[in-house]
């Protein structure tokens, strides 16, 4: 007895360091400023519970996420540590489900590899501190993956309907949950082809695939047709096409680095040689379905891309879970080469850490929203930029005692509702509209002593800006500009910032228009 107390309290005490640890390297930056998509979480959480499924349609993601984000906020509030604090906690769990999925999938050793893997990968620490979604895609991957590793490598059946569940609920938090779900079903056929012997055992296999994958397809019935809404009329105008080398540099940005690309290759490539090795099942099923399942994701993802361009790095969330499963068993089965790799793995996450400013729109927001008054306009020429400088210009005005008097407009017009960008058909939306319809009837309606705030992208690298929506936000940025510092009835009386050190992430410019005549 005395032996298994002091095994389960060591078992306790390891768990509690890694999440301490864990909480050290994930809170240094809690209080970062909101960016673009953050500002999009508040907005959109903000909408009364059950209309945030409706509102997304104009967004385009599920909703799962906003709406266990609505009920965080009603908690605890919506300043940037407080909402930041949603995604620490689904970090820290990811720690737990990797110790329990690492450890009843192989054994103990990789269970506490791969949590501490889970604890200090440096993507879910730069995730963690961010009011979005991907640390639950980490944490429902990492639950995914092991109840289907459970269910249809080692055919204990009774994770079939777990892993069912765990994938629709990935299928609800986002889209790229649909990425990892082929790669599962890719793992069934390596699966069919690879170690089933006969008919009966086929049958079976689908039987046990038809419980878990019809769970998911049940349970994901009732958005289908908000996805495919979604799917014909949002996207991702602000994406181009993803080149070959951002694919190849896919798996650095999810594991600390190439330094942690090449660690694994080499290290936990050759446990994964050994594992091979050890029998039939591991052979034929286990590696190449942890292959898969660590591959597919990406690489579907990026071909996919190629015809309707939808890439992003942090949505490679859905793959992270499998890599590090990959990783945990690789480097445990490598000796001392694993040994080794793992340790220059760990210096290297342990260095790293989140980034601390994101955006400057709070400064600009600031600054520009203290200078505000009644009746005053301001217009972003990047129209998802709104939620985040409504949040901060508002927030701002509540505190000097003059809230809820300014209003925000875009290039499509008067925005009515500050926190979501309508998406629905954005590229045709730009050419649908213009100078003469929207910008030039706001201008002219403004009152002698009305001032204008126009907040516009700082480009610093214009090829970066050619994908179809971004190339019209700087069209119509330095158009309006244009037309601002022409206008005989206005004068500008500020800029903010009026210089910049370089170029920053998601820089913003305000600049401050007072119309001192008509006519």
């Amino acid at each position: 007895m005395r032996s298994v107390s002091r095994a389960r309290l060591l078992y306790g005490a390891g768990l509690l360091a890694l999440i301490v640890l864990s909480l050290f390297l994930r809170t240094r930056e809690m209080g970062a400023h909101f960016w673009i998509d953050e500002g999009l979480s508040i907005g959109i959480a903000r909408h009364p519970f059950f209309d945030i499924p409706g509102v997304l349609l104009q967004d385009g993601s599920p909703p799962l996420y906003y709406m266990v984000l609505h009920l965080w906020i009603q908690l605890v509030g919506e300043g940037e540590a407080a909402t930041h604090w949603l995604s620490l906690f689904f970090a820290l769990a990811c720690i737990p489900v990797a110790l329990w999925a690492g450890t009843s999938l192989f054994d103990r050793r990789v269970g506490w590899v791969l949590a501490g893997l889970t604890a200090i990968n440096p993507f879910l620490t730069s995730y963690a501190q961010e009011t979005r979604m991907y640390s639950l895609v980490v944490l429902l991957g990492m639950l995914a993956t092991a109840f289907y590793l459970h269910a249809y490598v080692y055919d204990r059946r009774r994770y079939r309907i777990p892993f069912g569940v765990a994938l629709v609920l990935l299928l609800y938090t986002h889209n790229w949950g649909l990425f990892l779900g082929f790669a599962f079903a890719v793992g069934i056929a390596v699966r069919w082809f690879t170690f089933t012997k006969g008919a009966p055992e086929r049958r079976q296999l689908l039987r046990d695939a038809a419980v878990g994958f019809g769970t998911t397809a049940l349970l994901y019935l009732p958005w289908v047709p908000s996805f495919i809404s979604q799917a014909l009329n949002t996207g991702a105008p602000w994406a181009n096409a993803p080149g070959f080398r951002t694919l190849v540099r896919a798996p650095d940005l999810l594991l600390g680095g190439f330094g942690g690309t090449v660690i694994l290759l080499l290290a936990a490539g050759a446990g994964l040689g050994t594992v091979a090795q050890r029998g039939l099942r591991e052979r034929n099923v286990l590696v190449p379905v942890l292959a898969v399942i660590a591959v597919a994701p990406i690489v579907v993802a990026w071909l996919t891309s190629q015809v309707s361009p939808a890439w992003a790095t942090r949505y490679l969330a859905v793959a992270v879970a499998p890599l590090l499963v990959l990783a945990a068993l690789g480097l445990t089965r490598a000796g001392r080469l694993g040994i080794a790799g793992l340790a220059i793995l760990a210096i290297m996450w342990l260095s790293a850490s989140a980034p601390s400013t994101k955006s400057n729109a709070h400064y600009v927001a600031y600054e520009i929203g203290g200078q505000l008054k009644r009746g005053d306009l301001v217009i972003s020429t990047q129209p998802e930029q709104i939620p985040v400088l409504s949040l901060y210009i508002d927030r701002w005005r509540k505190r000097l005692g003059r809230p809820g008097d300014v209003t925000y407009a875009s290039p499509f017009g008067i925005q009515k509702d500050t926190g979501v960008t309508d998406w629905r058909d954005g590229t045709e939306h730009f050419d649908r509209t213009g100078i003469d319809t929207q910008l030039m009837p706001l201008l002219d309606k403004m009152p002698v002593g009305g001032q204008v705030a126009l907040i516009v992208p700082k480009v610093f690298k214009p090829k970066r800006w050619t994908a179809p929506w971004t190339s019209r936000v700087l069209e119509r940025s330095i158009e309006y500009q244009g037309i601002l510092r022409g206008d005989p009835r206005y004068e500008l009386t500020a800029t903010v910032p009026l210089w910049f050190g370089g170029p920053g992430p998601n820089p913003l410019q305000g600049l401050l228009f007072r119309k001192y005549r008509n006519g």
